[in-house]
């Protein structure tokens, strides 16, 4: 019998789906290499795999720096299609350059034709919020996240005391008060320290641990607020680190050292800023200069625009000057003197493995303890659509790259509103399959009272 119920239940109810229904938190840890958790002892972040996701390594896309990249994660374009093409904002025709910080403020910079997902969330009837992650600052086609907050220009992105008060805003004020759909919540750790100290040093090492504890207290304070069985977490980084190569031995990258180049040639130039660089020669100037550079240091690639290797999709963009320079991991461009001090860089080729980051998650909609292969982080802006129930923009992602991390396999569930027919078939159909239960239950009572009595007439005689 109750195998024949079981059979029914089952032919009724469909496969598992993503209801969309779950919250999501996005959380990037700037600068936390896909291997930090090799070297130093990370409880919480080991937990967090055993109960959902581990990514082996995420690939970010080039330039593997923190503006374009965190973009990225919001659009799901590669940086040549959203436009935001350096963490600097600049003017080539008034020689004007706004840093990181205030570059965020740069509406027309961000607002260039690809939402993040912030405002496609806002627009299909979700609340949104974001906690200094890039890009918060600026309104989209006169629209922002509805939930905000900025972080003050020489912000201390070390403070681990502000960090969990950020985190208990997330979870007690935005999730469960405000009751809000989606918030992306940044931490500018270990980024800051790789710099500084570089990433195979003793203070990066600590940085990592402080990140551990962070996440250790993400979740608890998720399951204090009674949010762990609805949200679901992603953890991941805008890029890696790598050490630069300093010392006597090392022949560096100095353009205004190589024989023909003179900066009299140049009208603008982005340099000085890790291993990249741009420059746009003045006219008729072009040819000269990059005949002069190609080849003038074996540590040094450069391009013209329209020859930047397709893989990298960093070419084809207005904002993207006329030459491209990077470097080899381990060197940095330097304009008229060596003037950088970083220990630690990146911005390097996103091939390069240093430049991998780390991704985990967590959640209602997640398989557990599944380690799954890398896989570009241009993958997860349709991920994060799919886990909200929201239909995405235009991007360069595919949910076919992730959807082996979730439980319904990237199948969707209808969230259409019923119509009077569809309630009135529904309640039949629920009915009818009462009444079958109820006759086949009847009938088995019956039967089993018959096979009873004729039992004990057979004794009688």
């Amino acid at each position: 019998m109750l195998p024949l119920i079981k059979m029914m239940l089952n032919f009724i109810v469909k496969e598992p789906c993503t209801t969309g229904r779950n919250k999501l938190l996005l959380i990037s840890f700037d600068g936390f290499r896909w291997d930090y958790d090799r070297d130093v002892d990370t409880p919480n972040l080991d937990r967090m795999a055993q109960d959902g996701i581990k990514a082996t390594y995420v690939t970010p896309p080039y330039i593997t720096i923190t503006s374009p990249s965190h973009f990225t994660l919001l659009t799901g374009r590669y940086i040549e299609n959203h436009g935001v093409i350096h963490n600097i904002w600049f003017n080539t025709t008034t020689q004007e350059k706004k840093q990181y910080y205030q570059a965020q403020f740069v509406d027309e910079y961000w607002d260039n034709g690809s939402l993040p997902i912030w405002i496609t969330a806002q627009r299909q009837g979700l609340k949104t919020g974001s906690l200094h992650f890039p890009a918060t600052a600026a309104t989209y086609q006169n629209e922002r996240v509805q939930v905000r907050e900025v972080e003050s220009q020489f912000y201390d992105y070390t403070n681990e005391t502000d960090w969990r008060v950020n985190v208990d805003k997330v979870m007690g004020d935005w999730f469960k008060t405000q009751d809000l759909d989606f918030v992306s919540l940044y931490f500018g750790e270990p980024d800051q320290t790789g710099h500084k100290y570089g990433p195979d040093s003793p203070e990066r090492r600590d940085a990592v641990k402080k990140v551990d504890r962070t996440v250790g207290y993400i979740r608890d304070t998720a399951q204090k607020h009674g949010l762990a069985d609805r949200l679901n977490i992603i953890i991941t980084a805008d890029h890696g680190m790598t050490t630069v190569m300093k010392g006597n031995g090392i022949n560096q990258i100095i353009l205004s050292k190589i024989p023909g180049f003179s900066f009299r040639d140049i009208k603008f130039q982005l340099l000085d800023y890790g291993p990249n660089g741009m420059l746009l020669p003045k006219e008729g100037m072009l040819e000269k200069v990059y005949n002069v550079l190609k080849g003038a240091h074996p540590n040094l690639h450069v391009y013209k625009k329209e020859d930047v290797p397709a893989r990298l999709h960093y070419s084809n963009h207005s904002r993207i000057l006329p030459l491209i320079l990077y470097a080899d991991p381990g060197y940095v461009i330097n304009g008229l003197l060596p003037v950088q001090t970083s220990k630690g860089e990146h911005g390097f080729d996103n091939q390069v493995l240093d430049m991998k980051a780390f991704f985990r998650a967590v959640g209602p909609d997640f398989h557990k303890n599944l380690v799954v292969g890398p896989f570009e982080t241009v993958n997860v802006y349709p991920l994060m659509c799919h886990l909200l129930g929201i239909k995405p923009e235009i991007n360069d992602g595919s949910l076919d790259n992730t959807r082996h991390l979730i439980v319904s396999g990237g199948q969707q569930c209808e969230r259409k509103e019923p119509d009077q027919m569809s309630v009135v078939i529904g309640l039949a159909a629920a009915a009818g399959f009462l009444v079958v239960v109820f006759i086949i239950v009847s009938s088995y009572n019956v039967f089993k009272r018959n096979r009873t009595s004729i039992s004990l007439s057979y004794k009688n005689l």
